[in-house]
């Protein structure tokens, strides 16, 4: 769950998983240009960027609470086994939808603990304490087995999506969509800020740095542009809530909150 900050007295907009990863699928749905390839295979990988968290959802659904903030845990406040125990759950979904939606996202769960295939220095499984790191090992192992796996399903029917190189610019596409989404959703509109997106694959072996410029009222512009539209409108969805007493049931609270939206406009810089 992703907990934006907000002024002292201010309700926070509270983000879960999925409505993260379908803001997300909103960008990969209208991703490619003439400069940009747009997703191959084009359903499978569209699958996954909107299920790419799927392991949160039974942990979002309960919320539970951040004594600190009397809020939900933010994403990256989450204790650490019950972010572990999300971990498996994305990856089994997503196979069973489509064996390069597995990969992709078995790839997205391996890198997030190993400084996603050093596309970042922020190495997560160095932060696994001791006591945990027998389990996470294992768990990151399961997926390179999952990834072979699927590998093998894949090359009886599409031989042509096994390579690392088809792979890498199919996972790096996602590591964009959700890291332009984290950065639309952490903080409201107003105090993103400017920022930069490096390895974004334009094809196969070439990839550019996107950078962002945070304009009034909701606006970002993005060079070198990435989307068919100039001009894309995209929308969150999230409820708002003000920080709650200890032993509050915060998932039956949000589940009886009116769902909100925040709006954002993409152009090209």
């Amino acid at each position: 769950m992703i907990v934006q900050s907000a002024a002292d007295g201010d309700a926070h907009f509270v983000i879960a998983m999925r409505q993260h990863t379908a803001f997300a699928g909103s960008l990969a749905r209208n991703f490619g240009n003439d400069t940009f390839a747009g997703l191959s295979p084009q359903e499978p990988m569209q699958f996954i960027v909107d299920h790419h968290d799927q392991g949160w959802v039974e942990l979002d659904a309960e919320a539970p609470q951040n004594p600190a903030t009397g809020l939900p845990y933010n994403l990256t406040a989450t204790p650490l086994p019950q972010i572990v125990s999300t971990s498996a759950g994305s990856p089994a979904f997503n196979a069973e939808h489509h064996p390069f939606s597995g990969l992709i996202s078995s790839m997205h769960t391996y890198g997030l603990y190993n400084g996603r295939y050093g596309l970042t220095d922020k190495i997560f499984l160095n932060m696994i304490p001791d006591e945990l790191r027998a389990s996470v090992d294992e768990m990151l192992a399961a997926e390179l087995e999952r990834q072979a796996d699927l590998k093998t399903a894949l090359e009886a029917t599409n031989p042509e999506h096994v390579s690392d190189e088809f792979a890498f610019h199919a996972y790096k596409q996602l590591q964009f969509f959700d890291t332009l989404s984290l950065h639309l959703h952490l903080n409201p509109a107003g105090s993103r800020g400017d920022t930069e997106f490096p390895n974004v694959p334009c094809s196969i072996g070439e990839d550019v740095v996107i950078s962002l410029v945070e304009h009034d009222d909701g606006v970002y512009a993005l060079d070198p542009y990435p989307f068919a539209v100039d001009g894309l409108d995209v929308f969150t969805e999230g409820r708002y809530l003000v920080p709650q007493p200890a032993g509050t049931d915060l998932g039956a609270l949000l589940a009886d909150t009116e769902i909100s939206v925040q709006h954002v406009r993409l152009i090209a810089a």
